[in-house]
Formats: structure tokens, C-alpha cells, sequence
């Protein structure tokens, strides 16, 4: 038996059929991992299971009884419980508002939070996902924003439970931990329909997987017997080269220099980032390797002017832009693919178009007294989609917040790395991309590199960290306390540093 069943699920959308008569079967007690390319339709068959959109054809049954699902309180009703991609959180709410809200217990009228509160602090111990309930969610980082999504669910006690890209935004620890806690989950006899683009993560955890391609199905199959290529190529409809091809090249002059660079946390006003100097050389790919929250998001703000530092230089080709205007620093040759694609790297309510020409919509090319030029603005659009491969149901014409979280993240990749920069700034550049876009990006950043660019790279993936970098600088507390060869360095050892267990000199 079926504890939930999709049958023949149609849903499209202007210009693309996301779903084309798909079904899928998630038994009781079982860990079932939907994979697919970016824009796969994954994301939206899982909304039409908890009801954020209504299919045009096709059924959905619970324990073999057909079901209607209208709208999310529906779906809670029915002990479904869904951690979207892109968080559903009130960002001035605390964290412990967001996790009872819909669900609030109340005496006459009056919230009853203590109860909740306790309730919480309960669930977060038992499950390993410390928070802080009084924390704001806007002061927060994502992966704690993760971390109030699942506890979310498991406040409603939803018996099945959609994760979609959970890791995305983890730590390799971090990442453990959450495939315990499922486990832990599937013990306590509840289902689970698991989202991702990792092969290792469904081999590590999965049952069994049901593999999507362009809105279609292209089967189920046991995961212990079937191999990672075989996975892959069933995703992406060839064979994946899964190792990052680097020539070796001689690297150049200095193109950023950071001196004694210091950051202070906007929200507690400690320093976050301590007296950090390092550089970068033309044709040399830096990788920034650490446990989130030592300090990186706030170096990288500094770098792109994003926050402003406390003290210190950076420079770019001998120029000190510390204290630049970010359209200047980009004038400079900086390119930036920021952590956070939504808050920092794309306007969602623009569409397609206007997204990729943000970094020159000024210049002659795309303005003419005062006036946008909009041919020009679509055709050079038409040709970035191509060349990126930016999947969108109307084109440049697409409301970027209707894109997949992947193709929004290639539009990003696209509109930077067009300007050929001088130096690259890119924060978990494949964060929630699949091996196909991976491969992809990775032979961009490798290209930029070729081409004579700096690039600073930043990563919570130690398997990018050692394929791709150059050179790995580790940062823990806020400082550098590492400068190695990745092919001299080991995974354990690598984790010693970003633990603090470790540490060498650095001399710059």
C-alpha cells in the first residue's frame, strides 16, 4: 500500500508544461528522493502535493482513498508537511512566531507562546536542530532559516514529509546531522519524499528514487543497486564528467590585495572578521573553505560592498576600493555571484531580461539619452539564455520569480561572468544546482581563470573546495588560520583546520 500516491499529475504554465502526466508512489516509512535537472518540474509536483498549486489534470490519493488538496492548510490536515527551497518564513517574526504561526495555542483569547516555547526547545534538543526562539529571522543565517523550516513541520506532527533541497544551504556537518534526523524520522514511522541534486546524499539515505526530466518521468528504481552514473545519466540524458578538468597555467600579477581587513557583525556588533590579509593572482582560483558562520559572509560583503569594513584596504590592480560604491568596484573588473541569490543577486519582481543587464544597464549599449534601449536589451538576453542554457517558460520575457531556483542561479552565473572580470568573487556558486550545471559552472569559473581572472572562490562543499581551488585558504573565529595545496592537503586534515583543532601561520 501506498501511503501517498500521484497519479498522471499534469500542471503547466505559461509557455512550459512543468508536470506532463507523471506519477509517483511514496510507500509508508520509506525515504523516496525525487531527483531532476533544474527546472525538472520537481519542485512544482511537490507544490501541487501541498496544495500551492492545483494540477490540471490527474488525482492524489492517501492510503488508496482519493484526496482533494486545495491549498496548504488542506495538505496539514492531511499530515503533510513541507521545507520549501526558498524559505516561507516572516523575516520580523522571531523564530519561535514563525514555527507556531497557523497553529497557535490559545486560552481565551490570549497566545499561550510558553507552552510553544517549551514545546520547541524540546524538539530542537531531541532532534539536534539548535535554535534560538527569540532570534529574528531576519538576523539569522540560512542555515539556521533551515533549521525553523523543518522544525516547522515537525511542530505540526506531519506524518509525511517533503524536504525540497535541504542541503542546499548546509554545512557538510550540518548536511550529517539532517540525514540522521531523517533516518531518525523514518523510525518513528513517518514518510519521507526528498528532494536534491546530490547522488552521494540519495545513495546515503534513499530507498528509492524517481527520476524527472523536463517535466517528464523517466522511471523509479531502487537506489542500493543502481549506480551513481547511472543515476546521473538518467537526470541529465548523458554521460557526466564529475571531476573538474584544470590545466595548469602560470599565475600573474596581483589582482586583489586584502590588508588587515576588519568586520563587525551588523547584528551584534562583535567582530566577525579579524585583522584577514591574503591576496589573489590572475589565473589562480582561492577557495575560502570553513564551517558557515566564521566570518565568510561578512569578508565577502567587505570585498563587494555589500557592508562596509571597519578598517583595512582591499585593492584591486593596485586600487583601494574599501570604500567604493559597489557599481564602482564592479566598474573596477570585480564580478560577484552573491551567497544569497534572492537578497543580493537578483531583483524577483524584474523579469529575465532586466535581471541579466543589471550590472550595464547605464552604458551606451543598453541607454540612449535617458532612454532604455529594449531591442537591444532582448537580444542581448536571447543570447546570454543560449549561451547559459537559462531554462524560462517565456523567455527573457520570464518573471524571475517564477524560475527555478537553479536558472535563476544560471542567470546570476550568466550576467557576471559575461563581463569578464578582472577578478570573480563567487559564494557557493552551485549551491542547489544539479551535476549537469555543476559540471557546467565549474568549467565557466575554470574558463575565467584561463582567461587571465582572479577568482575568490567561496564553499561549504569540501568536494568543490579540493576540485576546483587552486590554493585553500580555511577560516575559523574570523581569521585565516590556514593557507594549503589542496593536492597536499587531506579532507580529515582540512577539517581539523575548520574546526580550530589546527592551525598554521600564515605569512601574505
Amino acid at each position: 500500500m501506498y501511503i501517498i500516491e500521484m497519479r498522471n499529475i499534469t500542471k503547466e504554465f505559461p509557455g512550459i508544461v512543468a508536470n506532463d502526466n507523471i506519477t509517483l508512489q511514496l510507500k509508508k516509512g520509506e525515504i523516496h528522493a525525487l531527483l531532476g535537472e533544474n527546472g525538472a518540474g520537481k519542485s512544482t509536483l511537490m507544490s501541487v502535493l501541498f496544495g500551492l498549486y492545483s494540477p490540471e489534470q490527474g488525482e492524489i490519493y492517501k492510503n488508496e482513498e482519493k484526496i482533494s488538496i486545495t491549498g496548504p492548510n488542506d495538505a496539514t490536515r492531511y499530515g503533510i508537511g513541507m521545507v520549501h527551497q526558498h524559505f516561507k518564513l516572516v523575516h520580523n517574526f522571531t523564530v519561535l512566531e514563525n514555527i507556531v504561526l497557523g497553529v497557535e495555542s490559545t486560552k481565551k483569547g490570549v497566545l499561550r507562546m510558553e507552552e510553544a516555547r517549551n514545546r520547541v526547545i524540546e524538539l530542537s534538543k531531541r532532534y539536534g536542530l539548535a535554535v534560538d526562539p527569540d532570534a529574528y529571522i531576519s538576523d539569522i543565517t540560512v542555515g539556521m532559516q533551515q533549521r525553523v523550516e523543518i522544525l516547522k513541520m515537525l511542530y505540526r506532527e506531519n506524518e509525511i514529509l517533503i524536504f525540497d533541497e535541504p542541503t542546499a544551504v548546509l554545512t557538510p556537518q550540518e548536511i550529517e546531522e539532517l540525514m540522521n534526523i531523517m533516518k531518525e524520522l523514518i523510525a518513528e514511522d513517518k514518510s519521507i519524499l526528498f528532494i536534491t541534486h546530490k547522488l552521494d546524499e540519495i545513495k546515503h539515505v534513499a530507498d528509492r528514487c524517481t527520476v524527472l526530466r523536463k517535466g517528464k518521468l523517466v522511471g523509479t528504481v531502487d537506489v542500493k543497486p543502481t549506480d551513481v552514473e547511472t543515476l546521473s545519466e538518467m537526470m541529465v540524458g548523458r554521460k557526466v564528467s564529475r571531476v573538474v578538468e584544470k590545466p595548469e597555467i602560470e599565475v600573474g600579477e596581483v589582482v586583489m590585495e586584502v590588508r588587515n581587513l576588519t568586520v563587525r557583525s551588523k547584528v551584534h556588533q562583535k567582530t566577525v572578521v579579524n585583522n584577514v590579509s591574503f591576496n589573489v593572482r590572475a589565473g589562480e582560483i582561492v577557495c575560502i573553505a570553513g564551517i558557515d558562520g566564521n566570518g565568510q559572509s561578512e569578508l565577502v560583503y567587505a570585498i563587494t560592498g555589500i557592508q562596509l569594513a571597519d578598517s583595512g584596504t582591499v585593492a584591486i590592480n593596485g586600487r583601494d576600493i574599501v570604500t567604493a560604491p559597489i557599481r564602482e568596484r564592479s566598474k573596477a573588473g570585480m564580478a560577484h555571484i552573491p551567497e544569497d541569490r534572492h537578497r543580493h543577486g537578483l531583483v524577483l519582481d524584474y523579469n529575465l531580461a532586466y535581471n541579466l543587464i543589471m550590472q550595464k544597464y547605464y552604458t551606451p549599449q543598453f541607454q540612449k539619452g535617458g532612454f532604455l534601449r529594449f531591442k537591444e536589451i532582448y537580444d542581448f538576453s536571447d543570447i546570454l539564455i543560449e549561451k547559459y542554457d537559462i531554462r524560462s517558460g517565456e523567455g527573457a520575457l520570464t518573471p524571475t520569480r517564477s524560475m527555478s531556483g537553479g536558472n535563476q542561479q544560471k542567470a546570476i552565473v550568466a550576467r557576471e561572468l559575461n563581463q569578464e572580470p578582472k577578478l570573480l568573487v563567487a559564494v557557493q556558486p552551485t549551491r542547489g544546482l544539479d551535476v549537469g550545471a555543476i559540471e557546467y559552472i565549474h568549467s565557466q569559473i575554470v574558463m575565467a581563470r584561463g582567461n587571465g581572472a582572479g577568482v575568490l572562490l567561496v564553499s561549504l562543499e569540501l568536494d568543490e573546495v579540493m576540485n576546483v581551488s587552486d590554493r585553500i585558504l580555511v577560516m575559523f573565529e574570523g581569521e585565516i588560520v590556514a593557507d594549503v595545496d589542496p593536492k597536499n592537503v587531506t579532507f580529515s586534515e582540512l577539517g581539523l583546520y575548520m574546526s580550530g583543532a589546527k592551525r598554521e601561520e600564515v605569512v601574505v
